[in-house]
């Protein structure tokens, strides 16, 4: 009911290496050879939107498009393949999105009378899915990810202060500037105090009295201080995390994220 598969052994085992981890040379050429696939797709998709280059490429692309989705169906079988608990993968995130990548090519061909409307347009943007794949052949984005996790409580702060930030100013400008100045409400108030401590600065709304352009100063050059303050918590921990570690991939599910003395995979429970 499962999906449990004998243990991985011989061949089998040898690929499962190969393709769900980086850390040998057969496993990094593999994840390049897919990284630098993954790109060319997208970048197929992209150039073939543009009019006057599908109209002299368009074949080209077309069977390029055909080359990528018979090389990433291959990819998407090998995958579940190789796993023992492969109904894990498939209703993960990265087996959905492996889907979505090859799926709306297949879905053209009982539906061909599609290719001009909005609908198969929409199928066709399903495609630039396979770019949310390039995350998982980067070893460092499970590294962030775990940085992230790890500086979430720090976040958290930093982004109340934020938010408290332009709610208090916000509603200063609002009484400051009135009404007739562009500062019709609070809740416009805020978003010029969020644009302008964000130092993107639209000049939709801009504050005319002395009172009001002084806070508008402090204001933007303490959002230069703030831009700082993320980064340097994640980089932190990045940091931390990055050192020694070596991720291990389940031979069950494919997560790539477990430690490298991990016994149990702690999504599915395999042991490793």
């Amino acid at each position: 009911m499962n999906g449990n598969r004998e243990p991985l052994t011989g061949v089998r085992k040898r690929l499962h290496t190969i393709v769900f981890e980086a850390n040998t040379p057969a496993g990094r050429l593999f994840d390049e050879v897919v990284l630098w696939s993954i790109v060319a797709s997208v970048l197929v998709v992209i150039l073939d939107s543009v009019g006057r280059i599908h109209g002299v490429y368009g074949d080209i692309f077309y069977v390029a498009e055909w080359v990528f989705t018979v090389l990433f169906s291959i990819e998407y079988g090998l995958r579940l393949w190789l796993l023992q608990k492969p109904l894990l993968y498939a209703k993960s995130f990265f087996g959905i999105i492996d889907l979505l990548a090859v799926a709306p090519t297949y879905l053209a061909l009982f539906f061909p009378g599609l290719q001009i409307t909005i609908v198969l347009r929409v199928f066709r943007l399903l495609r630039v899915f396979r770019l949310l794949k390039l995350t998982r052949y980067i070893v460092e984005g499970n590294y962030l990810k775990q940085a992230l996790v790890a500086s979430r409580e720090k976040i958290v702060v930093f982004i109340s202060f934020v938010v408290f930030t332009v709610v208090v100013v916000g509603a200063l400008m609002y009484l400051i500037e009135g009404p007739e100045n562009g500062f019709v409400n609070i809740p416009a108030s805020i978003y010029w105090a969020v644009v302008t401590l964000s130092t993107v600065g639209f000049g939709d709304i801009v504050p005319q009295t002395i009172l009001g352009r002084a806070i508008a100063s402090i204001l933007m050059i303490l959002g230069y201080g703030l831009i700082v303050v993320p980064t340097g918590l994640i980089t932190a921990e990045f940091m931390k995390i990055q050192s020694g570690v070596n991720l291990r991939a389940c031979d069950h599910c494919g997560n790539t994220s477990n430690e490298p003395d991990a016994r149990f995979c702690k999504y599915c429970g395999g042991t490793l």
